[in-house]
């Protein structure tokens, strides 16, 4: 080739590339604007490279690794990294509501319950080290993002042998979500739920929780996740201060005959036939838990602006209703598709107030593939759908450790799954998200992961 011509066309090829990156239609898309975690990896030609890799730590499942050692730590994070994880996301506010970081709102976790060789074992924390200290410590060693996650409308747990605030201090019985129940309206605390959950709606609870947020966000970190955002069930919150806001939501009008206007007492599921009040109730429970994460938001980005606000969700969005969350964008028009659904439901989608979701891709090892709910590549990609493009990363995945309950796929079949479940999840939306850590270390699965991230990103 003529040395002028070969000048001309690298020219051309230059002003070829700059044009397609300042279009941002060809270029991978940088989910991050930075070139932290994932040990600075230059993206490459296969869009999914630069799509973020999010595992998850339990708290309590992990508890026994990790409550006394920073030495198991290190070790963890290093496998995760080695099977090509990009971003951890620590648990650090279990369903006990006690918290491992510093603050000063509640109590620190003394001990959590947990399975240890077939047997629920109380593991206690003697160690005095910041314990989401430590994992920043080690992320920013080994180049991983590190992303804190608390469980958050909770208040105690009952398997944990009856632990948390709402067991040590009797002046917060009245901010325990109040259920409705067959015998009547009952305190969560005096029925067999597990998880203790508080009421959303209650503003005390709110401040409590923002507060708790303002000292989370004062670590080094990436990102903060809330876990449970949410009411505890469709039986929930029917307290007076529910009742007081929702009658004033409709405008003054008061409701003769409560709970059975909305939901009949007991009730667990809609009725075939709808009582007065159901759908708006549906949107006021919709609209409680918006109207909290714009607050919680404020709270995270008034102390660290840097940090990027998100939660999990569960992809089941057709019967997301039962927990009082809307998680699409505004955009979306649930009412369409929903008869549950009434024409403003749409208006409490929160999606635009988060930096980052994490969905719940939680279907059997033998659905990876397909369009719908309760296949991995479908929740994935119907919760891109109805998120539009209001959140920018929409990360989904499995629960690697209980997504077999009747015993259905064989070892080979959940080890093959694992590896598929990459790229299925990735291919169809922002990242990809695996639950739990412990669920790899336990059945040594580490290497399905990395052997599933290397084909969906190379």
């Amino acid at each position: 080739m003529e040395p002028k011509l070969k000048l001309i066309k690298t020219l051309i090829g230059v002003f070829i590339a700059s044009f397609c990156i300042a279009c941002g239609n060809d270029g991978p898309k940088d989910y991050w604007g930075d070139t932290g975690g994932g040990g600075g990896k230059e993206p490459t030609e296969n869009p999914n490279a630069a799509k973020p890799r999010y595992i998850w730590v339990d708290a309590a499942a992990n508890f026994p690794d990790f409550a006394n050692s920073k030495e198991n730590i290190a070790r963890d994070l290093a496998s995760a990294k080695d099977a090509g994880f990009t971003d951890i996301v620590v648990d650090v506010r279990p369903n006990t509501g006690d918290v491992l970081f510093t603050t000063n709102v509640v109590d620190q976790v003394k001990f959590l319950y947990a399975w240890v060789g077939g047997n629920y074992t109380k593991i206690e924390r003697t160690a005095t080290w910041d314990y989401l200290q430590a994992f920043v410590d080690e992320a920013r060693k080994q180049g991983l993002r590190i992303h804190a996650a608390i469980n958050t409308f909770v208040g105690g747990s009952q398997s944990d042998g009856g632990t948390g605030m709402l067991y040590r201090d009797q002046s917060k019985t009245a901010w325990a979500t109040q259920m409705n129940m067959l015998t009547g309206i009952v305190n969560v605390m005096n029925t067999s739920e597990s998880t203790k959950f508080l009421n959303p709606a209650n503003p005390e609870v709110q401040t409590y929780l923002c507060n708790l947020l303002k000292d989370l966000a004062k670590y080094d970190l990436d990102g903060i996740f809330l876990d449970r955002g949410r009411f505890l069930n469709l039986q929930s919150d029917f307290s007076d201060e529910s009742r007081k806001q929702f009658e004033a939501y409709l405008g003054g009008t008061k409701i003769q005959n409560y709970p059975s206007d909305i939901l009949l007492p007991g009730s667990t599921s809609l009725p075939s036939t709808y009582p007065p009040y159901m759908t708006k109730w549906l949107e006021f429970r919709a609209k409680v838990i918006y109207d909290f994460m714009q607050k919680a938001r404020s709270a995270v980005k008034e102390t660290n602006s840097k940090i990027k606000f998100g939660v999990y969700v569960g992809g089941w969005y057709s019967t997301y209703y039962d927990v009082g969350v809307n998680w699409a964008a505004s955009t979306y028009d649930t009412s369409r598709y929903y008869n549950w659904a009434t024409s403003k439901y749409k208006d409490y989608g929160y999606a635009a107030y988060m930096d980052h979701m994490l969905i719940g891709a939680y279907a059997s090892p033998l659905k990876v593939q397909g369009t719908t709910e309760w296949t991995m590549a479908g929740f994935c990609a119907l919760a891109k759908d109805k998120i539009k493009n209001a959140c920018p990363i929409v990360a989904g995945g499995p629960d690697v450790g209980n997504w077999d309950a009747n015993n259905q796929a064989t070892q080979e079949q959940e080890n093959q799954a694992i590896v598929q479940s990459v790229k299925a999840c990735m291919d169809v939306c922002d990242g990809y998200f695996l639950f739990d850590m412990i669920h790899l270390k336990k059945a040594s699965q580490w290497q399905y992961a990395k052997e599933g991230i290397d084909l969906a990103i190379k």
